[in-house]
């Protein structure tokens, strides 16, 4: 997806912890139609004005299997990338990485995920692609797959640091609507 599509983008609302969308599980993508690809201009627009550097469909709200993300989230410049139907197919390596997510708010923590990855999809065109990954982007990769499959990066923790999250989240949230 090029850059310039974003114009054509709007913002959509990112869905937060505990929010129930995130915790089904996304239907693959039958047909790769306009309906797909404005979502998945509004998606990378979300993406990259909340700001982060990969984005769910369940995020927005949308059952559907689509992930967007940069290629090279630390590099200047934008490398907008969209899958649609991903499914890692190749994994291996471990690496630990602090992650946080658009989604889990107010809260980040070191993950255990593979070291590098090959994932398969399809293309804004319909065209199956195979994506090698490694480092942030693989992490990224794995993190936005979980979340079409209702996993969130908080479920690879511990249940100690769950239930310290979970408790911070309680507290903010009371605090919030006595405000």
């Amino acid at each position: 997806m090029l850059r310039s599509d974003l114009k054509k983008a709007n913002k959509l609302k990112i869905y937060t912890y505990p929010d129930p969308v995130l915790r089904q599980k996304a239907r693959p993508v039958e047909e790769v139609d306009d309906e797909i690809r404005q979502l998945a201009r509004d998606m990378l627009y979300t993406m990259y004005e909340a700001p982060g550097i990969g984005l769910a469909a369940n995020q927005v709200g949308e059952l559907r299997r689509i992930i967007v993300f940069d290629r090279n989230p630390r590099e200047n410049g934008k490398a907008p990338c969209v899958l649609i139907n991903p499914e890692i197919i190749e994994a291996e390596g471990q690496v630990t990485t602090e992650e946080a997510c658009l989604s889990v708010v107010d809260f980040c923590a070191d993950v255990k995920r593979k070291a590098r990855v090959r994932v398969k999809g399809l293309d804004l065109d319909g065209n199956e692609i195979h994506l090698d990954a490694e480092g942030l982007l693989a992490v990224c990769l794995q993190h936005e797959i979980d979340h079409l499959d209702g996993i969130l990066f908080i479920d690879h923790l511990s249940a100690l640091k769950r239930a310290l999250y979970k408790k911070k989240l309680k507290k903010k949230l009371k605090k919030s609507s006595l405000d």
